[in-house]
C-alpha cells in the first residue's frame, strides 16, 4: 500500500505521457505538449450567473487533428485512448491553475482511465495531487463519458468512493444516449447527471421529449442529483428549459469553447432568462391514445364447467336472478358463454326440458364471446363496438387475465368505458384539431398566473354555428371549426402565445404577445372572410341560411362568424386560479354577443382593492370592428 503522505506518485502518473514504440500524429502532439484546454460554460437557469466551465480539448488550429472527435478517433487508431484521457485532464489542471478561474472545472475521462490513474490511492494521495496542480479538490467534477458500457461496475464504484471521499465530484455525461445507465446513476450517486442533447435540443417542439426529461428530473429529485441539460441552441428551448426548472443548461446558445473561461453567458440567452413571459410547452400534436382502461367493472361471476347441463345452467339463472350470462370453462379457460335471455327463452319453449335438459349445454351457447383482457387498450374496446358481431349488447363478454377467465362484462360497460376514456383522452388533445385540450389548457394558465406572467386569456365562439352544421351536415361543420383553429394559430406567435381547443367551437388564446388586441382583430376578419366562402352560393347570395333555431321554430340566421371575449389576467389579479380566468373569459365572450361585438374586453380591478370592496369592479370595452 502507498504512503499516504506522498503525493508524488498520483501527480507523475498523470504528467508523464510515455507512448514506447508507438508512433502517429497524436503521439507527436502529446509528446510536443501540443494540445489545448478550451472551457465550455455550464450556466445557472436559477440565477443566471454561470456555474461551471467544462474543459475540451483541441489540437492545433488548421490541421486535420483539431477538434475532439478527430482526436479521439486517433487515439483508438493509435492504442492511445486511456493515455490521451489522463493528458487531456493533466492538460486542463495545468491551465485552469495558470488562469486562477473561478467556478468549478468538469473534467471528462472514462471509468477505466479513472481507474488506471487513481485505483492504486487512497483519498488524502488523490487530493493532494489535486492540490499539487494549484486546483482544489472540491472544485474539480470528473464527468464518466463511457464510450463503451462499464464492465466493472463493482471495481469503479471502489476507486469512485475514493475520489469522492477526497472531495472531488462525479458527473454522468449524455444520459439516455444508451451507454449510461440507471444502474451507475444509483450506484455512483453522481453530484451531477447530463442529460443526453437528444432529449434537450429542440424540447420546446417535442412533447415526448418534455415528457422524457420531466421523468428524469422526478428520477434526479429521488437520488439529490444535479440535472445539467446539455446541446442548448436555440432561445425556445432556453425559455422551456428554464419554466421546467432545469438547474443547469450547457450549450452554444449559451456559450460556445473558447479557450478562455467566461464570466456570464452570451448576451442573447441572458436575454432570454431575464425576460417574464412563460413559454408555450409542447403538446401531443396527435390525437391523445385512451391507452388502457382505467378501471374494469368485472362482474365476479362463478363460471360453470363446459360439460355442465341445460337443467345445471337454468338451475343457475334461477338461483342469481341478477346474473345476465354464464361462462363455460375448461380448467381456467373460457370456451363459450351462454347469455341469460337467449338461453331461458330457449328452456322455456314445450318438451325443451325434457329433450335437451340433461344434454351439455355448450351446444346452445357462443362458443365465440368476445374476449377482452384486463389490460386492454381501449382502441382494442373500439374495434369491439364497430365490429358486425353485435351480440356482446345483449350477452355481454368475458373478461380474461393473461388468456385465464377473470369474470363478466355487459355491453353498457363497455360502451360506457370506451366513451369515458375518449373524452378523458380529449381533454389532453381534441381528436379533431389537435390542438391542446382542457387539462393543458388549465397547466398553462396556472403556470402564468404561478410566475406573475403579464397575459390575457380571450374565449373564442362562433355565432350561429349550430344552425350551420345542421344545414350543411357535420363533416362541412368540422371544416369551419378545423378553419378557426388554423386561423388562430396562424395570427399568434407560436414561442409565447397559446391556443387551446376546449371543444366544439370553443377556443382558448393565451396572449403574452403586447399587440393582442390587434391579432384577435386580424383573427375576426381572417375567419369571418373565409367563412363565407364554406356556404354555398345560393347562401352566399342571399346573405345566410334558413333553418330552425333552438325551439324548433325556423327563421334566417346570417354567415357563422367569430366572438372573442378577453380579460386581463396580469398580477397582481383578480383570479386566483384557472378556473376563475377562463370563466371570466366565458363571461367576456357572452357580453361579446350580447352587445354584437367581435371583441369584448373586460378589465378587473386588481385583487387587492377587489378585496377591500368586497367586490371585483370591471373596466369593460367592447372592441368595434371595421
Amino acid at each position: 500500500m502507498k504512503d499516504p503522505a506522498q503525493p508524488a506518485p498520483v501527480a507523475s502518473d498523470l504528467m508523464h505521457f510515455n507512448p514506447g514504440t508507438r508512433e502517429g500524429p497524436l503521439s507527436r502532439l502529446l509528446h510536443q505538449r501540443s494540445l489545448t484546454p478550451w472551457f465550455q460554460p455550464i450556466v445557472s437557469l436559477e440565477s443566471g450567473a454561470v456555474f461551471a466551465h467544462e474543459a475540451l480539448v483541441r489540437g492545433p488550429q488548421n490541421m486535420p487533428l483539431c477538434m475532439p472527435d478527430a482526436l479521439f478517433a486517433a487515439a483508438r487508431r493509435e492504442g492511445l485512448l486511456q493515455d490521451f484521457e489522463v493528458a487531456c485532464v493533466v492538460l486542463a489542471l495545468e491551465r485552469w491553475s495558470a488562469l486562477n478561474a473561478p467556478g468549478r472545472l468538469f473534467l471528462n475521462i472514462s471509468a477505466t482511465a479513472l481507474v488506471r490513474c487513481f485505483g492504486k490511492y487512497l483519498a488524502p494521495v488523490i487530493g493532494a495531487s489535486m492540490r499539487h496542480f494549484g486546483v482544489p479538490p472540491q472544485r474539480v467534477v470528473f464527468e464518466i463519458t463511457e464510450h463503451e458500457n462499464v464492465s466493472d461496475i463493482p471495481g469503479f464504484i471502489a476507486v469512485a468512493q475514493e475520489v469522492q471521499a477526497a472531495g472531488m465530484c462525479f458527473a454522468l455525461d449524455d444520459f439516455g444516449d444508451g451507454r449510461s445507465s440507471l444502474r451507475l446513476w444509483s450506484e455512483l450517486g453522481p453530484d451531477f447527471v447530463k442529460i443526453d442533447k437528444y432529449f434537450t435540443r429542440e424540447i420546446s417542439q417535442h412533447a415526448r421529449r418534455l415528457r422524457t426529461l420531466r421523468a428524469l428530473m422526478q428520477i434526479a429529485e429521488t437520488f439529490g442529483t444535479t440535472l445539467v441539460a446539455e446541446g442548448v441552441e436555440t432561445s425556445e428551448d432556453l425559455r422551456v428549459l428554464r419554466d421546467l426548472g432545469v438547474p443547469l443548461v450547457q450549450g452554444y446558445f449559451l456559450g460556445r469553447p473558447a479557450p478562455l473561461p467566461r464570466e456570464k453567458a452570451d448576451a442573447h440567452a441572458a436575454a432570454v432568462l431575464e425576460d417574464a413571459r412563460v413559454s408555450v410547452m409542447p403538446t401531443m400534436r396527435t390525437a391523445s391514445s385512451p391507452g388502457r382502461l382505467m378501471k374494469c367493472h368485472v362482474i365476479e361471476a362463478e363460471p360453470a364447467p363446459a360439460d355442465a347441463t341445460n337443467c345445471d345452467i337454468a338451475a343457475r339463472f334461477d338461483d342469481h336472478a341478477d346474473l345476465h350470462a354464464i361462462a363455460l370453462v375448461d380448467g381456467d379457460i373460457a370456451v363459450a358463454l351462454l347469455g341469460r335471455e337467449q338461453f331461458l327463452n330457449r328452456y322455456a319453449k314445450p318438451y325443451f326440458r325434457e329433450l335437451y335438459g340433461r344434454k351439455p349445454c355448450i351446444a346452445f351457447a357462443n362458443t365465440s364471446p368476445v374476449r377482452i383482457d384486463v389490460g386492454a387498450d381501449v382502441n382494442d374496446l373500439i374495434q369491439v363496438l364497430t365490429s358486425a358481431d353485435q351480440r356482446y349488447l345483449n350477452e355481454g363478454f368475458i373478461y380474461t387475465e393473461n388468456g385465464r377467465y377473470r369474470g363478466l362484462g355487459t355491453g353498457h360497460q363497455l360502451v360506457r368505458q370506451v366513451t369515458e376514456s375518449r373524452i378523458e383522452a380529449a381533454r389532453h388533445a381534441n381528436p379533431l384539431t389537435l390542438l391542446p385540450g382542457n387539462i393543458p389548457i388549465s397547466e398553462h394558465i396556472e403556470r402564468l398566473l404561478a410566475a406573475g406572467a403579464t397575459f390575457v386569456c380571450c374565449y373564442a365562439d362562433l355565432s350561429d354555428f349550430k344552425p350551420f352544421n345542421d344545414h350543411f351536415g357535420y363533416w362541412r361543420g368540422d371544416e369551419v371549426i378545423k378553419l378557426l383553429a388554423s386561423t388562430l394559430q396562424s395570427a399568434c406567435d407560436p414561442q409565447c402565445d397559446f391556443v387551446g381547443h376546449v371543444g366544439g367551437d370553443d377556443f382558448v388564446v393565451l396572449f403574452q404577445s403586447a399587440d393582442w388586441l390587434q391579432r384577435c382583430e386580424r383573427m375576426v376578419n381572417t375567419f369571418n372572410a373565409a367563412a363565407v366562402q364554406l356556404y354555398g352560393e345560393e347562401e352566399r347570395q342571399a346573405g345566410g341560411i334558413c333553418a330552425e333555431d333552438r325551439h324548433g321554430v325556423k327563421r334566417f340566421f346570417g354567415f357563422t362568424s367569430l366572438y372573442m371575449g378577453a380579460v386581463h389576467a396580469s398580477a397582481p389579479s383578480a383570479y386566483r386560479a384557472a378556473p376563475d380566468v377562463a370563466s371570466a373569459a366565458a363571461r367576456a365572450k357572452q357580453q361579446a354577443k350580447i352587445l354584437k361585438s367581435p371583441i369584448y374586453v373586460d378589465r378587473p380591478a386588481p385583487a387587492a382593492s377587489a378585496h377591500r370592496s368586497g367586490r371585483i369592479e370591471s373596466e369593460s370595452t367592447a372592441a368595434p370592428m371595421s
